[in-house]
């Protein structure tokens, strides 16, 4: 017989499924109580990456994550995409039996994932929390110049949780900047509550090389975000682009503050 006890056990541990879609094999977890809320991870993150902020989280909400292909314990794929990734979120929220419609937070990829997503099926979710991604930024994030330092950044990331190789990796990074170029297209079908929760420093704080730059174009989307929609609400947290490890407290308590209502 299962005890209230055992119950509460297996909220705080979660429950765990798969999903199957596309070949791919997409492990999600589930656990926590309260308003329903999906959390999807970001390029090279993984939900175990996640588990600080998960836990948290699951204070007060019923908290869903997974793994996006190639990543953690999902299996391997033909193809490695935005819009691959994009149709692992839709398989996991199509299998998902949630109570109602849930709060989208997604991190970094996973935010333009949910923005992408909100976008096209709008009554599905009832809003969006959006960490340090989604940015329709005004110009490339990666120049040519800056190829040489984001090839090594790819190989130095490339970890027995990722399967996806290094070269992937790169060239995912350059699809996003395609992505985000007209990401604003996409916001304008979006009717629920948008929160953005940005790093002040995405790049890092250093005054030389590349930083300044990437730091002040990660402004200047936001900035040419709030001109098209002046309602969305901007937290920005005084750190670099690892913020969902480095400061998981202050986002939860963020997220718990916008989806309060």
């Amino acid at each position: 017989m299962t005890t209230m006890k055992d119950n509460d056990a297996t909220a705080v541990a979660g429950r765990r499924f798969t999903v199957h879609h596309d070949g791919v094999t997409i492990p999600v977890t589930r656990g926590g109580r309260g308003r329903p809320l999906v959390l999807c991870p970001g390029l090279n993150s993984t939900q175990s990456d996640l588990h600080e902020l998960v836990t948290l989280l699951r204070r007060e909400h019923d908290v869903v994550t997974f793994d996006l292909r190639g990543h953690g314990l999902a299996s391997t794929a033909d193809r490695y995409s935005f819009d691959a990734f994009l149709s692992d979120l839709i398989a996991v929220m199509a299998e998902v039996d949630l109570p109602a419609a849930p709060v989208l937070v997604g991190y970094s990829l996973g935010a333009d994932l949910a923005v992408h997503y909100a976008a096209g099926f709008p009554d599905a979710v009832a809003g969006l929390v959006l960490i340090d991604g989604a940015n329709p930024l005004p110009e490339p994030f990666i120049t040519d110049i800056d190829l040489p330092e984001f090839r090594a950044m790819a190989e130095g990331r490339h970890g027995h949780q990722m399967r996806l190789t290094a070269p992937d990796t790169l060239r995912l990074n350059l699809e996003i900047d395609v992505v985000r170029s007209t990401l604003l297209d996409q916001y304008r079908g979006i009717a629920h509550p948008i929160s953005m929760i940005m790093s002040t420093a995405i790049a890092g704080d250093s005054s030389g090389g590349r930083a300044p730059r990437h730091n002040r174009l990660w402004r200047a989307g936001i900035e040419r975000l709030l001109r098209e929609r002046p309602r969305t609400s901007v937290s920005w947290l005084d750190a670099d682009h690892r913020l969902v490890f480095t400061h998981a407290p202050e986002i939860a308590a963020l997220i718990g503050e916008r989806t309060a209502a």
